[in-house]
């Protein structure tokens, strides 16, 4: 079986459009011997607004803009990236997912025929062998971890650089990217009839079931706190110790229930109010600086009173 791995370039792109620009692919064969390569040019027909990922200006590509408007547009080349993809191949990319749906959003642009193929992606199978789903790691940062040297933003390039990271974990591995494939249990994304559905992996459901769970639990103790918080706030002392002084917890202090519901008795009962609005205590209680309850409080004039010093700083006030 040959592999394909690819990559786009556009010239813009929108919720509803992605100009593309520049269709990058690499063809090899099962032990990664480059049998094709090329970069195809088209005209995106639209001008160039160029963000990076987060949506930022300044990204440049290596390319003369000018040059696109000798080419033809995506429909002339639509026929060969189709019989590219949907050979008998295994196609990859990197963040395949955002490539995909460039190409599907071509193909409504100009009324075309949908494409049809399963596909995988370099970034979840690094994701994967790491097992962290937390963050997704661009195609720089793995190639620097893996040793591998490309030249960003040229799509040819890029699907190079996209091979070459592929072979470095089959061999980190010990396998080939069958065997990689399985080792993880990877269910490769599809597109068809218009509708894309990504990659899903064993490792994935169970970061998702994780995540959802440590979710509910937080969610739990949220409800706790606050109950706790709301049924016994106007029963505290009058007159205490602590009255005009208005705490808040940073979110994790609050949601370790054993250590927040007794604090907050505390200063309760020397005087002391709750609120769950930074901006509006007096008194911040966190583990550490840092984050934007802290800095809303700070920036408020609350006074910041570690948390492991607190049971110093209500000494006696119980």
């Amino acid at each position: 079986m040959k592999y394909v791995f690819f990559d786009i370039e556009c010239a813009c792109v929108y919720k509803h459009c992605a100009k593309i620009c520049s269709f990058g692919y690499v063809v090899t064969d099962e032990r990664f011997a480059v049998l094709e390569r090329e970069d195809i040019l088209m005209n995106p027909k639209g001008k160039f607004h160029l963000t990076d990922r987060k949506g930022g200006e300044g990204l440049v590509l290596p390319y003369e803009y000018e040059d696109f408007k000798k080419y033809p547009p995506f429909p002339a080349h639509y026929r060969r990236i189709k019989e590219l993809l949907e050979g008998d191949v295994l196609v990859m990319g990197h963040a395949t997912l955002n490539d995909v749906n460039y190409l599907n959003l071509e193909t409504k642009r100009y009324k075309l025929p949908s494409f049809r193929f399963e596909f995988h992606d370099t970034q979840f199978l690094y994701m994967n062998t790491e097992r962290d789903f937390s963050k997704q790691s661009g195609l720089g940062a793995i190639a620097e971890e893996l040793g591998v040297q490309f030249t960003p933003h040229r799509a040819v390039d890029d699907a190079y650089a996209t091979m070459r990271v592929c072979e470095a974990l089959c061999a980190r591995e010990g396998v080939d990217v069958k065997g990689l494939i399985a080792r993880y249990g990877v269910r490769g994304g599809r597109i068809a009839d218009y509708k894309i559905v990504p990659p899903v992996s064993a490792g994935l459901r169970q970061y998702i079931a994780e995540r959802d769970e440590q979710r509910e639990a937080r969610a739990r103790a949220h409800d706790e706190f606050y109950r706790f918080v709301n049924k016994n706030m106007n029963r505290r002392k009058k007159g205490g110790s602590l009255e005009g002084k208005v705490f808040c917890f940073a979110r994790d202090v609050e949601l370790d229930v054993e250590v927040s519901v007794k604090l907050v008795s505390v200063i309760f009962n020397s005087g002391g109010r709750y609120t769950s609005h930074p901006a509006e205590c007096n008194v911040y209680i966190a583990r550490g600086q840092g984050g934007p309850r802290f800095q809303s409080a700070i920036q408020s004039g609350a006074a910041y009173i570690p948390l492991e010093s607190l049971r110093v700083a209500l000494e006696g006030a119980e």
